[in-house]
Formats: C-alpha cells, sequence, structure tokens
C-alpha cells in the first residue's frame, strides 16, 4: 500500500515530484484531509490556519518553504525508507 502524503494546493511542483515517486497524493483543504495522511508537505505560512500540526497525525509534517521539489521528495523517501 502507498503512503498517502498530503500537500498544500499551491505546491503543485512538489505534488507531480511526489506522484512520479508513487506515491498518493490529496490537497490539503481541511484539517479532516491532514488526518488521513502518513505525511504533509505544506509552506509553512499555513500551518496554524490550517490547524496542522504533529499531534493531529502520527507522521512527519514538512515545511517546503525554502526547498526545492526534489528536496522535499528527499525528505519524505527518507522518513518512509
Amino acid at each position: 500500500m502507498s503512503k498517502i502524503i498530503g500537500v498544500e494546493q499551491s505546491l503543485t511542483n512538489v505534488e507531480d515530484a511526489l506522484k512520479a515517486k508513487g506515491y498518493e497524493v490529496i490537497q490539503l483543504r481541511t484539517e479532516e484531509d491532514a488526518k488521513k495522511c502518513d505525511a504533509c508537505v505544506i509552506t509553512g505560512q499555513d500551518r496554524d490556519i490550517m490547524g496542522i500540526s504533529d499531534p493531529i497525525m502520527a507522521g512527519p509534517v514538512i515545511d517546503a518553504d525554502g526547498l526545492s521539489a526534489d528536496e522535499v521528495l528527499q525528505r519524505v523517501d527518507k522518513y518512509f525508507h
């Protein structure tokens, strides 16, 4: 079963990179979306607004601010491998 990665809507390049690597990707719109994910990728600025924080989910919350899509992908891969 593939890991589900929640990605903030503005991070389409990250979403594409994760899908290409075989991850299942959903867009984060609400706190409920985050609860379905094994990991979340956010821009950082919406962390408090969306209510996404580590206690909501077991997996990591990756702040993509200042990172390339490849760097985000490396962080996700590192967590799951």
